[in-house]
């Protein structure tokens, strides 16, 4: 065993846990230099209970307040600070007041050093406490939530031992109740299934309360999860409140910290600022849905307001259509900007900026060339140690535009948690801007542009996904490095969809293939096609809403998002009959007469009769899909056979067939039917939808874009996405028949076609014809024939 693993085992460590705790070379010589430095303030071996406090110091402490670990472990060498308790309240108070000087007296009266707290002041808080809930204990009994009794008695005595507190309360209870009879010991038996396994436990809202749920590092519950986006924001995510952004884990501190925050707060009056930045180059998907609902769901859900901004800092790229339907998307999602802002609105502030870092000697203009660049090991630059005078006079010549693309880019020195050296600030392009005009040939990086226009707009919350998270620490040190305020980075995983493709390129080659239509084919997940095929905005939200926000990547398949669609259409889709594949079927003895027509009132939401129906038109003639009738049935087939009668929906009528019409091939061209009064006929085995006197639709009918869960993976599709292709995805049925009260209907009305599924009017309709997309199946039993 190692001097550092005896050391370790000394102050109370096991040798198992202490062997690993030398293990971490950075934990190891921090933890021995803290017991050093108490044993030559103290003069001999440090006890447990104090290696205990003094573990507890570098494990939990934050950077932000690394300066302050001398003297955290100076005061619980002196036993100033003789409780995890009061060492809690010391750390919390640092973040709190991180920059110096240090006021001691306000530290030590808010750390409780030099409390007492005496076996006689637990027992009277216990005494209080559970004076206060006595009535409900005596009801619950042991199934009472003692987490309640300690957390209130612990309110009361901040700096008393959690144990001390513990065993008062255990005391008091058995002293009031009694031992534990053998109800009590008996666990509640746990419904089951079908299948005889137990169900899982669910919460009520009283077994919430047992559960504090503790902010993990990043601020998102392990726990995750909801039916709306503000239920997820109130109840499963944790991050900091706006002006307490030094409390967050990995924030820099400076001198001018702390004047920063009190400057911002007065900007945004303690209100929450989020933003949504998305590059103005392309057609938004799914994913955007996600980032979408984070960022204005957030603002949202805490009073505050979300940004929509622009990230136009590529001028090559831009085109004004995608400004237009980035926002459009956003409104059709339910959210409202709190303001539309460009990147390029601030570049005249980057600029200045970007002569500040140079002026720090923390930028540089560089000749290497992209190809040099290349990689995350490129050679180091030869250009890096120039003087700041002529970084500033190289880096005006590239504003002059004295120099080629290519030819100069200013480098910030930084290296990023990914290993790549000095990220690129400025580059020159000889590009007109779409919104500045040709002002500029020099223009800012995502790297430089993102964190300052959030420092810019006084962002509170720079949430972002994964990825991103390499980029946090260059975020913080570019804010610092050139004194401005500094938001706090959060990351969430980002939503992939199993069974399709969401990259530009990509789809591009899919329009330019004639595989889809256009951006908004309903094929597709981009939001334009989602809107187009039916989905509603609400049921994506939740979608959104029910994957919950980890910092896991997630990967999920369509059918989470079709039954968020489902629940949706299901409260708002009116019922209406239309038959896809038709065949004519006349009704020989129709009790109104052969050239009569009868009404026929149909509800539009059956479990909601007050939400009020509509008409429709019966006559002898009506028309059934071709599914529902057969020749040839076995017994599981349950509608119209030669043996067998169905019942038409909602007439009151159940048909038996009496002739089957053929043309010259054989194919079945019409169907003849005698029909009976339902409750004068035999009860059939099912009812189906029909239509009479009708008008021609077209109906769209939609299956997944590709077979494979991942057809970008090269291990899974050979060849590539485009091989995977299934060219069968889309269904036209030009012959069509809906009921004439659909008439009026207009583009994006949305229906369910009765034990179809649900429907949307698409774009291509035109006054002489409606066109219908299939927005997803009905949810049907797996059974049903």
């Amino acid at each position: 065993m190692s001097e550092r693993e005896r050391k370790f085992v000394q102050i109370g460590l096991s040798e198992q846990k202490a062997k690993e705790t030398a293990k971490n070379a950075v934990l190891s010589q921090n933890l021995f230099d803290a017991i050093l430095a108490a044993e030559k303030r103290i003069d001999q071996p440090v006890p447990k209970a104090m290696g205990t406090l003094l573990y507890h110091t570098v494990t939990k402490m934050k950077g932000q307040i690394k300066q302050y670990e001398p003297l955290l472990i100076d005061y619980v060498a002196t036993a100033k600070l003789d409780s995890e308790a009061k060492l809690t309240a010391a750390m919390d108070y640092l973040l709190m007041h991180p920059e110096p000087p240090l006021d001691k007296n306000a530290f030590e009266s808010f750390s409780g050093v030099g409390v007492v707290v005496s076996p006689d002041q637990i027992e009277k808080a216990v005494e209080d406490v559970i004076a206060k809930h006595r009535e409900k204990l005596v009801e619950d009994r042991y199934q009472f939530n003692v987490g309640i009794l300690l957390a209130e008695a612990r309110s009361k005595l901040p700096f008393a031992e959690g144990k001390y507190i513990k065993n008062e309360v255990d005391l008091q209870v058995l002293h009031l109740l009694g031992p534990k009879s053998d109800a009590d010991l008996q666990k509640a038996a746990r419904p089951k299934t079908k299948g005889g396994k137990e169900r899982p436990k669910t919460c009520s809202p009283r077994d919430t309360l047992s559960v504090e749920l503790q902010p993990s590092n990043d601020g998102l519950s392990a726990d995750t999860g909801a039916n709306t986006m503000e239920e997820l924001f109130r109840t499963k995510v944790h991050f900091h409140k706006p002006g307490e952004n030094h409390k967050t884990e990995g924030y820099i501190v400076t001198e001018t910290t702390m004047a920063h925050l009190k400057n911002h707060l007065k900007v945004t009056g303690g209100k929450v600022r989020t933003r949504f930045p998305p590059e103005p180059n392309g057609i938004l998907h799914i994913g955007h849905a996600k980032a979408i609902n984070v960022n204005f769901g957030y603002a949202k859900s805490q009073g505050g307001v979300c940004f929509l901004r622009y990230d136009d800092t590529n001028p090559e790229k831009e085109e004004e259509r995608f400004f237009a339907g980035i926002q459009d998307m956003v409104q059709w999602l339910g959210y409202e900007p709190f303001r539309v802002t460009h990147a390029s609105d601030y570049f005249d502030d980057l600029y200045i900026l970007a002569v500040r870092l140079i002026q720090r000697g923390m930028a540089y203009v560089c000749h290497q060339t992209a190809e040099e660049l290349k990689g995350f090991n490129p050679p180091p630059s030869p250009y890096r140690d120039r003087t700041i005078e002529e970084n500033l006079r190289l880096f005006e010549d590239m504003r002059k535009g004295k120099f080629g693309e290519g030819e100069a880019t200013l480098r910030m020195k930084v290296t990023l948690e990914e290993g790549k050296q000095d990220p690129v600030a400025y580059r020159v392009r000889f590009v007109p801007h779409p919104r500045s005009g040709d002002k500029w040939c020099i223009y800012p990086t995502y790297d430089f542009t993102h964190c300052l226009c959030d420092s810019l707009e006084h962002i509170t919350h720079s949430l972002c996904t994964k990825e991103f998270q390499s980029r946090r620490s260059s975020y913080y040190w570019l804010c610092n490095a050139v004194d401005v305020y500094c938001p706090v980075q959060w990351e969430y995983g980002r939503l992939n969809l199993n069974y399709t493709v969401v990259s530009k390129r990509k789809i591009a080659k899919l329009i330019e293939q004639g595989v889809v239509r256009d951006w908004d084919d309903p094929r597709l997940y981009t939001l334009t096609a989602l809107r187009r095929r039916g989905f509603p905005p609400d049921a994506i939200n939740n979608f959104c809403a029910k994957l919950g926000l980890t910092g896991s990547l997630s990967a999920v398949d369509p059918q989470l998002l079709e039954a968020c669609v489902r629940d949706s259409l299901n409260l708002t889709a009116p019922r209406v009959m239309c038959v896809v594949e038709p065949i004519r079927v006349t009704i020989t003895n129709f009790p109104h007469g052969r050239d009569k027509e009868v009404p026929v009132t149909v509800p539009d939401f059956p479990a909601f009769p007050e939400k009020g129906s509509h008409t429709v038109t019966l006559a002898s003639v009506v028309y059934i899909e071709v599914a529902d009738f057969r020749e040839a049935a076995d017994k599981s087939f349950r509608r119209l056979t030669p043996k067998q009668s169905v019942g038409l929906r909602h007439t009151g009528l159940v048909i038996s067939l009496s002739k089957v019409i053929k043309d010259a091939a054989g194919n079945v061209q019409e169907l003849e039917v005698t029909c009976q009064k339902a409750e004068e006929a035999e009860k059939p085995r099912a009812f189906i939808h029909w239509v009479s006197k009708p008008v021609n639709c077209e109906v769209r009918l939609y299956d997944r874009l590709f077979f494979h869960k991942n057809p970008e993976d090269a291990s899974e599709v050979v060849g590539g996405y485009l091989c995977d292709v299934n060219h069968d995805a889309m269904t036209v049925c030009t012959d069509s028949m809906i009921d004439k009260s659909l008439t009026s209907c207009s583009v994006l009305d949305k229906f369910q076609f009765e034990r179809l599924g649900y429907f949307c009017v698409d774009q291509d309709t035109t006054p002489e014809k409606i066109i219908f997309n299939r927005t997803v199946t009905l949810k049907e039993d797996s059974g049903k024939n």
